[in-house]
């Protein structure tokens, strides 16, 4: 059986894991749109594909860098949080 204090520790670690491997992603994301923006109320251009565009490939190509990074969190994650759990360890 779960134990409360086990359960919430495991929630915790869980939602570290998330923060920890969403920050590239939505760091790029906040970074580029803040560019973009700036560029466009210095140069009074309002292009709607000039936000959406550089933003989707800045976070594609930092999602294609970072998906390494991820994999191996949440694998990390998993097999000494989650498994062990599973098998009946702790």
């Amino acid at each position: 059986m779960l134990s409360e204090g086990l359960f919430y520790d495991i929630v915790r670690q869980a939602l570290w894991v998330a923060v920890i491997t969403s920050v590239p992603i939505l760091a790029v994301a906040l970074i580029s749109g803040l560019a973009v923006g700036l560029f466009q109320a210095l140069t009074s251009v309002q292009e709607m594909t000039l936000t959406f565009v550089p933003k989707l490939i800045a976070i594609v190509i930092v999602f294609w860098i970072s998906m390494g990074f991820m994999t191996q969190t949440l694998v990390t994650f998993f097999t000494t949080t989650l498994v062990p759990l599973i098998a009946g360890g702790r």
